[in-house]
């Protein structure tokens, strides 16, 4: 795998340097010390992933990301000293097209690697999404008692990946705090940024935004966010719970989980939604959903960042409707009416 490093600090450079060349797998395949020199040599020679820094001279790496993904796309990783500073830059990044971020490495005096593992783990997480798509998973078993006879309210339904962040921003502004379905969102983020994405949607949005907690209830007027690396699952009780299996699924959170699950479990009104995102999942979660009576939406190519998840929705037959991102908060609103 031929890995990019972008990073103005000498230091920091020296660390994923080291950190990339320990797997005999891997190669650097160029560096560079501002965002404007990466997306030259990228559109000259584009790798498998780029390790992208946020806080750099002459042009940021959230403004590196958007021009590489528009116009030499390939995957990117932000890894910064300074995350958790830097949250708006984060999911501005994410929104234009970055999978993931991390914390860079940090190179003591000894010469040892802090964070090193940390890293290697997330590049291969990557990489995995580069070279393969998520299969299909199976259907999960899940336990058949105690359904409540509580009339249900609207449920609204979500998956997305590469560019998600902003997209589900663009869709959740233009809802009013009256809005009367509880809406779920399956976002591939990584656990350590679940809570941060649930509080950068909330101070926009006129809902409240929540990480989901196992065992909560979808409630109406309220957003809640898949929060951890396992997949969430509806059950039969109308809980939200987090599971391990099924393991051998790339995407963790997974759409297609948890859309599976919701179609056997919740009967009552629905939308599911798939918006932009690498690979396939979420498109046979999305025609259970359709199978099952509910309205389907996916979002079209001209405003996803990458058209992967939508376009495998729409040739599974699984959308009803393919609409850009600024109507289909328009159409939410319409459905739950």
């Amino acid at each position: 795998m031929r890995i990019a490093i972008v990073n103005d600090m000498l230091m920091a450079l020296e660390a994923l340097r080291r950190s990339v060349s320990r797997r005999s797998d891997w190669q650097i395949a160029w560096t560079a010390r501002d965002g404007e020199e990466a997306v030259r040599k990228c559109a000259a020679d584009t790798p498998d992933i780029v390790l992208m820094d946020l806080i750099m001279p002459v042009l940021n790496g959230a403004e590196a990301t958007m021009r590489i993904m528009r116009d030499s796309p390939c995957a990117i990783l932000v890894v910064t000293a300074t995350v958790e500073g830097n949250m708006q830059l984060v999911f501005e990044a994410m929104g234009h097209g970055a999978l993931d971020a991390i914390n860079t490495p940090v190179l003591g005096a000894d010469g040892s690697l802090k964070g090193a593992s940390e890293l290697e783990a997330k590049i291969e997480m990557v990489g995995k999404l580069v070279v393969r798509n998520s299969q299909a998973p199976a259907l999960i078993a899940l336990d058949d008692s105690g359904k409540g006879s509580q009339p249900l309210p609207p449920l609204v339904v979500i998956g997305s990946s590469t560019g998600g962040p902003a997209a589900l921003l663009d869709i959740f502004m233009p809802l009013p705090k009256e809005f009367p379905a509880a809406t779920v969102v399956v976002q591939h983020v990584d656990v350590a940024f679940s809570s941060d994405l649930a509080e950068w949607l909330g101070r926009q949005c006129a809902l409240p935004v929540k990480v989901a907690r196992s065992g909560c209830r979808p409630e109406p007027g309220t957003i809640w966010i898949a929060g951890t690396n396992d997949h969430m699952v509806m059950t039969a009780e109308k809980k939200l719970v987090y599971r391990r299996e099924p393991r051998d699924v790339v995407y963790r959170p997974s759409v297609d989980v948890f859309f599976h699950s919701v179609a056997a479990s919740w009967p009552g009104r629905g939308t599911g939604i798939v918006l932009t995102g690498m690979g396939r999942d979420g498109a046979e979660g999305l025609l259970s959903l359709r199978k099952s009576g509910w309205k389907t939406i996916a979002q079209d190519k001209e405003t996803s960042v990458v058209f992967g998840m939508p376009k495998a929705a729409i040739e599974s037959n699984a959308a009803m409707k393919v609409l850009p991102i600024d109507r289909i908060a328009q159409e939410l609103l319409s459905c739950t009416r």
